[in-house]
C-alpha cells in the first residue's frame, strides 16, 4: 500500500522532469517529507486549460489533495480512506472506474514509508505473548534517485452546500494506484533486513517508468481493456530500500532527517 511518502522536490524541478506545459500560480509547496493522507500534493495531469479557446490538453502541474472523494459522493468524509486504488479492479470499482477511464494521473515522490514488524516482537506473538509489535520503517526509492513516479487517479467533487463563485466549492483529490510488491531482489538490499519489497509489505505503488507516462497521462484514451495494459509492473530490479528511523511513524515530524538512512534496523525492531 502507500500511506505516506516524501516529496521534496521543488515544482520547476518537476516541471523539467514531465515537461510542463503549465504551473498553477499558486504558492509553491513546501518539501514534505511526511506526507500523509488529506494533504496537499502535487499531481501530473493532461487536461485542456479552463476557458481557454485552444481545447487541446496540456500537460499541468497541479497541487491536489491526497484521499478521493468520487463524484457522486454526498459528502468528502471518506476521503481519507481513498488513498489507494489496487490495479487488479481499479477498472470496476465504482469508486474509481469513471477516473481511471478518464482522469489519470501521476503522482511524483522521492520514495514511500513502508513499516515491518520486527522479527523479535512477531516471536513473542508466536509464543503467545501479546506485547504490541514495534514496527520498523523503510523508505523505498528508484535505485537510481531518479523521480518516483506513482500511477494515481483523480477526481472533481462538488460541495453542495456552498455557492457556485466559492473557492471551496470544488474539491479535486487524488489516489494512488497500487499493485502486489517485487518479490525479486532489492537493487541494494540492506546488510540486516528484507531482501524484497515483498519482505516489507504485500502491496506497494505502482511506480510508472518514463515510456510509460504520455500514455497513461493521454485523456484521449478511454478503453478500460487497452488502459490495464498500462498496469503492469515495471521491470523489477529498480528499486532500493533502507531502514529509517521510528521519528517518521508520527506524522508531525516532518524534515530532511526522516530520509537518513540508517546502517541497521533500530533496537528492538530487527527484521
Amino acid at each position: 500500500m502507500c500511506g505516506r511518502y516524501a516529496a521534496s522536490r521543488r515544482p520547476e524541478d518537476l516541471a523539467a522532469v514531465f515537461d510542463i506545459g503549465m504551473r498553477e500560480p499558486e504558492e509553491p509547496l513546501a518539501p514534505d517529507f511526511n506526507v500523509a493522507p488529506t494533504k496537499e500534493v502535487y499531481v501530473v495531469l493532461d487536461r485542456p486549460v479552463k476557458d481557454a479557446d485552444d481545447r487541446r490538453p496540456v500537460r499541468q502541474l497541479r497541487r491536489l489533495r491526497w484521499g478521493l472523494v468520487p463524484s457522486w459522493s454526498r459528502t468528502p468524509e471518506g476521503a481519507a480512506r481513498m488513498i489507494n486504488a489496487r490495479a487488479e479492479t481499479v477498472h470496476e470499482k465504482p469508486s474509481y472506474r469513471r477516473a481511471f477511464a478518464a482522469r489519470r494521473c501521476v503522482i511524483p515522490a522521492d520514495g514511500y514509508y513502508e513499516w515491518v514488524t520486527g522479527k523479535e516482537e512477531r516471536d513473542l506473538e508466536t509464543e503467545g505473548r501479546r506485547k504490541r509489535p514495534r514496527k520498523q520503517p523503510y523508505f523505498v526509492l528508484p535505485a537510481d534517485g531518479s523521480v518516483f513516479a506513482m500511477a494515481g487517479l483523480y477526481e472533481f467533487w462538488r460541495d453542495r452546500t456552498l455557492p457556485d463563485d466559492h473557492p471551496g466549492a470544488w474539491w479535486v483529490t487524488c489516489a494512488v494506484i497500487t499493485t502486489e510488491a517485487e518479490t525479486a531482489p532489492l537493487a541494494a538490499a540492506p546488510a540486516e533486513g528484507p531482501r524484497a519489497l515483498a519482505d516489507i509489505h504485500p502491496r506497494m505503488p505502482l511506480m510508472l517508468t518514463p515510456d510509460r507516462w504520455d500514455a497513461w497521462l493521454d485523456p484521449a484514451r478511454t478503453d478500460p481493456d487497452g488502459l490495464r495494459s498500462l498496469l503492469e509492473p515495471p521491470p523489477p530490479g529498480l528499486m532500493r530500500a533502507y531502514p529509517v528511523s521510528t521519528a517518521v511513524s508520527n506524522v508531525r515530524n516532518n524534515g530532511p532527517e526522516l530520509l537518513k538512512e540508517l546502517e541497521a534496523p533500530e533496537e528492538g525492531t530487527l527484521f
